[in-house]
Protein backbone atom coordinates (compact mmCIF):
# COMPACT_ATOMS: atom_id res chain seq x y z
CA UNK A 1 0.00 0.00 0.00
CA UNK A 2 1.38 3.38 -0.91
CA UNK A 3 1.78 5.83 1.87
CA UNK A 4 1.27 9.85 1.09
CA UNK A 5 3.75 11.96 2.24
CA UNK A 6 2.36 13.97 5.49
CA UNK A 7 3.72 17.19 6.76
CA UNK A 8 2.52 17.94 10.41
CA UNK A 9 0.12 16.41 12.68
CA UNK A 10 -1.04 18.92 14.62
CA UNK A 11 -2.61 18.03 18.15
CA UNK A 12 -4.64 20.00 19.89
CA UNK A 13 -6.46 21.98 16.87
CA UNK A 14 -9.23 23.84 17.70
CA UNK A 15 -10.04 25.31 13.97
CA UNK A 16 -10.58 22.03 11.68
CA UNK A 17 -13.82 21.01 13.18
CA UNK A 18 -15.61 20.33 16.41
CA UNK A 19 -14.08 20.38 19.90
CA UNK A 20 -9.87 19.68 20.25
CA UNK A 21 -8.83 17.62 17.78
CA UNK A 22 -5.88 16.09 15.76
CA UNK A 23 -5.38 17.19 12.32
CA UNK A 24 -3.16 15.20 10.08
CA UNK A 25 -2.26 17.38 7.28
CA UNK A 26 -1.40 15.55 4.00
CA UNK A 27 1.34 17.01 0.91
CA UNK A 28 -0.03 17.40 -2.38
CA UNK A 29 -2.58 19.31 -3.68
CA UNK A 30 -4.46 19.73 -7.09
CA UNK A 31 -4.92 23.38 -6.85
CA UNK A 32 -2.88 26.31 -6.19
CA UNK A 33 -5.02 29.02 -4.61
CA UNK A 34 -3.20 32.26 -4.64
CA UNK A 35 -4.08 33.47 -1.10
CA UNK A 36 -2.47 29.76 0.56
CA UNK A 37 -1.12 30.26 3.82
CA UNK A 38 0.74 26.45 3.51
CA UNK A 39 3.06 26.54 0.60
CA UNK A 40 4.59 23.88 1.75
CA UNK A 41 1.53 21.54 1.49
CA UNK A 42 1.42 22.32 -2.22
CA UNK A 43 3.68 19.41 -3.69
CA UNK A 44 3.33 16.24 -3.09
CA UNK A 45 6.72 15.19 -3.24
CA UNK A 46 9.61 16.00 0.08
CA UNK A 47 10.87 19.42 -0.05
CA UNK A 48 13.60 21.68 1.11
CA UNK A 49 12.53 24.37 3.81
CA UNK A 50 14.65 26.61 5.68
CA UNK A 51 13.41 27.07 9.63
CA UNK A 52 13.04 30.43 10.88
CA UNK A 53 16.75 30.11 12.25
CA UNK A 54 18.03 29.18 8.56
CA UNK A 55 18.68 26.06 8.95
CA UNK A 56 17.47 23.47 6.12
CA UNK A 57 14.46 20.98 7.02
CA UNK A 58 13.10 18.23 4.93
CA UNK A 59 8.97 18.64 4.43
CA UNK A 60 7.10 15.61 4.45
CA UNK A 61 7.75 12.08 5.59
CA UNK A 62 6.21 8.69 5.92
CA UNK A 63 4.44 7.34 8.42
CA UNK A 64 2.45 4.05 8.92
CA UNK A 65 -1.05 3.46 9.42
CA UNK A 66 0.26 1.98 12.93
CA UNK A 67 2.45 5.18 13.67
CA UNK A 68 -0.81 7.68 13.07
CA UNK A 69 -3.37 5.46 15.00
CA UNK A 70 -1.29 5.34 18.20
CA UNK A 71 -0.37 9.42 18.00
CA UNK A 72 -4.35 9.96 17.38
CA UNK A 73 -5.28 7.39 20.10
CA UNK A 74 -3.27 9.16 22.94
CA UNK A 75 -5.60 11.98 23.00
CA UNK A 76 -8.74 9.84 22.64
CA UNK A 77 -9.39 11.51 26.17
CA UNK A 78 -9.67 15.02 25.22
CA UNK A 79 -11.91 14.12 21.76
CA UNK A 80 -14.57 12.52 23.92
CA UNK A 81 -14.56 14.98 26.35
CA UNK A 82 -15.12 18.09 23.46
CA UNK A 83 -17.49 16.39 21.19
CA UNK A 84 -13.71 16.60 18.89
CA UNK A 85 -11.77 14.22 16.96
CA UNK A 86 -9.71 13.50 14.13
CA UNK A 87 -9.21 15.71 10.70
CA UNK A 88 -7.33 14.35 7.65
CA UNK A 89 -6.78 18.16 5.66
CA UNK A 90 -3.62 18.90 3.85
CA UNK A 91 -2.48 19.58 0.76
CA UNK A 92 -5.90 17.84 -0.61
CA UNK A 93 -6.31 14.22 1.40
CA UNK A 94 -8.87 13.21 -1.23
CA UNK A 95 -5.96 13.16 -3.89
CA UNK A 96 -3.78 11.42 -1.72
CA UNK A 97 -3.56 7.48 -2.08
CA UNK A 98 -7.11 6.46 -1.43
CA UNK A 99 -6.97 2.91 -0.22
CA UNK A 100 -4.19 4.14 2.24
CA UNK A 101 -6.66 7.21 3.38
CA UNK A 102 -9.55 4.76 3.80
CA UNK A 103 -7.99 1.96 5.75
CA UNK A 104 -6.65 4.66 8.31
CA UNK A 105 -10.12 6.25 8.34
CA UNK A 106 -11.36 2.49 9.21
CA UNK A 107 -9.31 2.19 12.07
CA UNK A 108 -9.63 5.66 13.11
CA UNK A 109 -13.45 4.72 13.44
CA UNK A 110 -12.70 1.56 15.10
CA UNK A 111 -11.45 2.80 17.99
CA UNK A 112 -15.30 5.31 18.29
CA UNK A 113 -13.04 8.91 17.28
CA UNK A 114 -15.23 11.09 15.37
CA UNK A 115 -13.34 11.88 11.73
CA UNK A 116 -13.67 15.31 9.90
CA UNK A 117 -12.37 15.60 5.78
CA UNK A 118 -11.02 18.89 4.92
CA UNK A 119 -11.32 18.99 1.12
CA UNK A 120 -11.36 21.70 -1.53
CA UNK A 121 -13.61 19.17 -3.61
CA UNK A 122 -11.24 18.77 -6.40
CA UNK A 123 -10.74 14.94 -6.30
CA UNK A 124 -12.61 11.96 -8.38
CA UNK A 125 -16.06 11.29 -7.04
CA UNK A 126 -15.35 7.70 -6.48
CA UNK A 127 -12.60 8.47 -3.41
CA UNK A 128 -15.81 10.52 -1.73
CA UNK A 129 -17.52 7.72 -1.79
CA UNK A 130 -15.02 5.39 -0.72
CA UNK A 131 -14.32 7.35 2.46
CA UNK A 132 -18.32 8.61 2.94
CA UNK A 133 -19.09 5.38 5.34
CA UNK A 134 -16.19 6.55 7.81
CA UNK A 135 -16.62 10.43 7.38
CA UNK A 136 -18.77 12.28 10.96
CA UNK A 137 -19.07 15.57 8.11
CA UNK A 138 -16.76 17.36 5.05
CA UNK A 139 -15.10 20.86 5.96
CA UNK A 140 -15.92 22.16 2.57
CA UNK A 141 -14.15 24.89 0.55
CA UNK A 142 -16.17 26.50 -2.09
CA UNK A 143 -13.86 29.23 -3.02
CA UNK A 144 -15.86 30.43 -6.05
CA UNK A 145 -19.50 30.21 -6.88
CA UNK A 146 -18.05 31.75 -10.08
CA UNK A 147 -16.37 28.95 -12.37
CA UNK A 148 -14.10 31.73 -13.98
CA UNK A 149 -13.50 33.39 -10.97
CA UNK A 150 -12.78 29.97 -9.63
CA UNK A 151 -9.82 29.33 -12.50
CA UNK A 152 -8.18 33.05 -12.10
CA UNK A 153 -7.88 32.39 -8.61
CA UNK A 154 -7.47 28.59 -8.44
CA UNK A 155 -5.77 26.95 -11.57
CA UNK A 156 -9.27 25.09 -12.25
CA UNK A 157 -12.40 25.56 -13.00
CA UNK A 158 -15.18 24.53 -9.98
CA UNK A 159 -17.24 21.98 -11.82
CA UNK A 160 -15.87 19.24 -10.04
CA UNK A 161 -16.15 21.33 -7.08
CA UNK A 162 -19.86 21.77 -7.24
CA UNK A 163 -20.58 18.13 -8.61
CA UNK A 164 -18.56 16.54 -5.48
CA UNK A 165 -20.59 18.74 -3.00
CA UNK A 166 -23.84 17.44 -4.52
CA UNK A 167 -22.51 14.07 -4.18
CA UNK A 168 -22.13 14.09 -0.81
CA UNK A 169 -25.16 16.26 -0.04
CA UNK A 170 -27.43 13.57 -1.71
CA UNK A 171 -25.73 10.71 -0.10
CA UNK A 172 -26.84 12.10 3.27
CA UNK A 173 -22.43 13.17 4.34
CA UNK A 174 -22.59 15.96 6.98
CA UNK A 175 -21.46 19.47 5.36
CA UNK A 176 -19.27 22.22 6.94
CA UNK A 177 -19.47 24.62 4.01
CA UNK A 178 -16.19 27.02 4.24
CA UNK A 179 -16.02 30.40 2.46
CA UNK A 180 -12.79 32.49 2.04
CA UNK A 181 -13.46 36.11 1.96
CA UNK A 182 -11.08 38.42 0.17
CA UNK A 183 -11.79 42.02 -0.12
CA UNK A 184 -13.26 43.03 -3.18
CA UNK A 185 -12.85 39.43 -4.94
CA UNK A 186 -15.20 37.23 -3.32
CA UNK A 187 -17.20 38.84 -0.64
CA UNK A 188 -19.59 40.84 -2.39
CA UNK A 189 -23.42 40.47 -1.39
CA UNK A 190 -23.73 39.42 -5.23
CA UNK A 191 -21.76 36.60 -4.51
CA UNK A 192 -23.36 35.63 -1.55
CA UNK A 193 -26.93 35.69 -3.10
CA UNK A 194 -25.73 33.73 -6.57
CA UNK A 195 -24.07 31.10 -3.90
CA UNK A 196 -27.29 31.08 -2.27
CA UNK A 197 -29.61 30.66 -5.38
CA UNK A 198 -26.99 27.46 -6.20
CA UNK A 199 -27.09 25.85 -2.90
CA UNK A 200 -30.75 25.66 -3.25
CA UNK A 201 -31.44 25.29 -6.59
CA UNK A 202 -29.26 22.09 -6.22
CA UNK A 203 -30.77 21.05 -3.28
CA UNK A 204 -27.71 21.05 -1.05
CA UNK A 205 -28.10 19.85 2.95
CA UNK A 206 -25.74 22.20 4.92
CA UNK A 207 -24.50 21.56 8.55
CA UNK A 208 -22.79 25.02 9.02
CA UNK A 209 -21.70 27.60 7.06
CA UNK A 210 -17.96 29.08 8.53
CA UNK A 211 -16.94 32.36 7.27
CA UNK A 212 -12.99 32.74 6.84
CA UNK A 213 -11.86 35.80 6.22
CA UNK A 214 -8.26 35.98 4.56
CA UNK A 215 -5.38 36.43 6.13
CA UNK A 216 -1.56 36.15 5.40
CA UNK A 217 -0.28 34.28 8.39
CA UNK A 218 1.73 32.22 6.03
CA UNK A 219 4.13 34.87 3.84
CA UNK A 220 7.28 33.87 5.04
CA UNK A 221 6.84 30.22 4.39
CA UNK A 222 7.32 31.28 0.68
CA UNK A 223 10.42 33.00 1.06
CA UNK A 224 11.55 29.90 3.14
CA UNK A 225 10.92 27.73 0.05
CA UNK A 226 12.55 30.07 -2.36
CA UNK A 227 9.26 30.66 -4.33
CA UNK A 228 7.23 33.77 -5.17
CA UNK A 229 4.86 35.32 -2.76
CA UNK A 230 1.77 35.26 -3.95
CA UNK A 231 -0.69 36.10 -1.01
CA UNK A 232 -1.93 39.80 -1.92
CA UNK A 233 -5.14 40.25 -0.78
CA UNK A 234 -6.83 42.44 1.33
CA UNK A 235 -8.96 41.35 5.07
CA UNK A 236 -12.70 42.11 4.35
CA UNK A 237 -13.91 44.49 6.70
CA UNK A 238 -15.41 43.19 10.29
CA UNK A 239 -18.68 45.21 9.40
CA UNK A 240 -19.04 44.11 6.35
CA UNK A 241 -18.26 40.16 7.73
CA UNK A 242 -21.39 40.35 10.11
CA UNK A 243 -23.64 41.49 7.32
CA UNK A 244 -22.76 38.35 5.66
CA UNK A 245 -23.38 36.24 8.46
CA UNK A 246 -26.29 37.68 8.81
CA UNK A 247 -27.60 37.48 5.40
CA UNK A 248 -26.95 33.81 5.76
CA UNK A 249 -28.84 33.41 8.79
CA UNK A 250 -32.02 35.43 7.09
CA UNK A 251 -31.34 32.14 4.47
CA UNK A 252 -31.93 29.49 7.04
CA UNK A 253 -28.13 28.48 7.31
CA UNK A 254 -26.27 28.36 10.34
CA UNK A 255 -22.85 30.22 10.33
CA UNK A 256 -20.19 31.02 12.61
CA UNK A 257 -17.38 33.37 11.78
CA UNK A 258 -13.99 31.54 11.59
CA UNK A 259 -13.50 27.32 12.12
Amino acid sequence: MKAPYIFNIQKFSVHDGPGIRTTIFFKGCPIRCLWCHNPESQKYNQEVMLTSEGEEEIVGQHYTIEQIVKKVQSDQIFYDQSGGGVTFSGGEVMTQPIDYIVELASRIKRLGISLMIDTCGVAPVENYQKILPYADGFLYDLKFINSQDHFKYVGKDNSLVKDNLKFISDNGGAIYLRLILLKGINDSMDTMEKTVEWLKENNIKISEIDLLPYHDFGRDKYNRLGRKCTQNFEVPDEQHVLNIKYYLQQEGYNVKIGG
